[in-house]
């Protein structure tokens, strides 16, 4: 992922001194897998997972918590200080920096919705078609899940209809077999497709 890596990097900062970087697609779809090999290779970039900032009563609704502990901080230069949410406490706990570094990783169902755009550097969307990544959600969590994810996938129905992200991707991601392929999105400019690898050291392009 060194290119996509050296792509981001090179891009204008868009919060402040952050390129504040989105990785929205369904849930399910490997968002959290990519976003976390896409850190690494970064040297290491700080992530902010929105499972951290929505709840149980704001599945959707957490765009103003969001707005003010954590963009308009980094907006400032200022380290951000968040109250991730315990899905098992059902309560937000202690204060979490999340610091102004040069690149800043936003991931999570919604990251791309219309009041962060403004804030974004570069939007990327995992291209997984939402049966499947839903399907594979659902395996993932078991039958503990099973009532969540009935009220789940409505919601994110209505989220997505009301307020769509992949529209206004700079990037398509799709996970394959031995890596990723980045195609250009809708919002994208990029001519061609590129290929991603993954493996035990570092990933080239191919």
């Amino acid at each position: 992922m060194d290119a996509l890596a050296a792509r981001l990097r090179r891009l204008p900062p868009s919060c402040g001194p952050v390129r504040l970087i989105g990785v929205d697609g369904h849930a399910g779809s490997g968002k959290s897998t990519f976003t976390g090999r896409l850190a690494t290779e970064l040297g290491g970039a700080p992530v902010l997972h929105l499972d951290d900032i929505a709840s149980h009563g704001e599945l959707f609704d957490w765009t103003g918590r969001l707005l003010s502990q954590v963009i308009e901080p980094l907006r400032r230069g200022d380290t951000a200080r968040y109250t991730p949410y315990d899905w098992r406490a059902r309560s937000f706990g202690a204060p979490r920096p999340l610091p102004p570094a040069p690149v800043v990783l936003l991931e999570g169902v919604g990251a791309g919705r219309e009041a962060l755009r403004p804030h974004l550097a570069q939007l990327l969307w995992m291209e997984l078609p939402r049966e499947e990544a839903w399907a594979r959600g659902r395996a993932r969590d078991g039958a503990e899940q099973r009532a969540f994810w009935d009220g789940w996938i409505p919601a994110e129905r209505r989220h997505f209809a009301d307020d769509p992200s992949r529209p206004y991707a700079h990037l398509l991601v799709r996970q394959g077999v031995e890596g990723y392929e980045v195609l250009p999105g809708p919002a994208g400019t990029a001519s061609s497709a590129h290929f991603l690898t993954q493996g035990d050291g570092p990933s080239a392009m191919c």
